[in-house]
């Protein structure tokens, strides 16, 4: 409703546009994340760079995570609904570089449910670090230790494991 009062419109048009408040919300949050893009061109120069696959899965899902706690109002209402609605073959971004990691080694079905997973889970420590900070003395708004458990989970996910069948 405060929404529909500041931009002058009926409430009912913003819901037949959006379908709901969480699908309004992840259009915000797609436009804060074009407009980190737009304020940060090293971001997207460094996932173009001439880098390991990995370390730009790091790094894309670093700052995604830095950009969801520094804009935590949005990120919470919007990552629930992302990890409950969002379908498994789209807003993958990490999909690419995990392929790109693994170099054929595992199919594409694979490589979707590590990156599923592991921006799953990198989801779920946003909504939780508060709660991360308190029980693990993990403190996600810090960025050295934000690198550190990024790149620890990523470690975890881009072993040579068996496949999942």
């Amino acid at each position: 409703r405060a929404i529909s009062a500041r931009a002058t419109v009926n409430a009912a048009m913003i819901n037949y546009c959006y379908g709901s408040r969480e699908n309004l919300l992840y259009a915000v949050f797609q436009q804060l994340l074009r407009d980190a893009q737009t304020q940060q061109p090293e971001l997207v120069t460094l996932l173009t760079a001439d880098l390991p696959p990995k370390e730009k899965i790091i790094l894309l899902h670093f700052h995604m995570m830095r950009l969801m706690i520094a804009n935590f109002h949005y990120a919470r209402a919007v990552t629930q609904f992302i990890l409950l609605n969002r379908p498994l073959d789209s807003d993958l971004e990490v999909l690419p570089f995990v392929m790109a990691h693994f170099g054929g080694r595992r199919t594409e079905a694979e490589c979707r449910r590590i990156a599923f997973e592991l921006t799953s889970l990198h989801g779920l420590a946003v909504l939780k670090h508060a709660e991360l900070k308190q029980s693990c003395g993990i403190d996600l708004s810090d960025d050295a230790a934000l690198e550190r458990y990024v790149r620890s989970s990523v470690n975890r996910f881009l072993e040579e494991e068996e496949p999942y069948v």
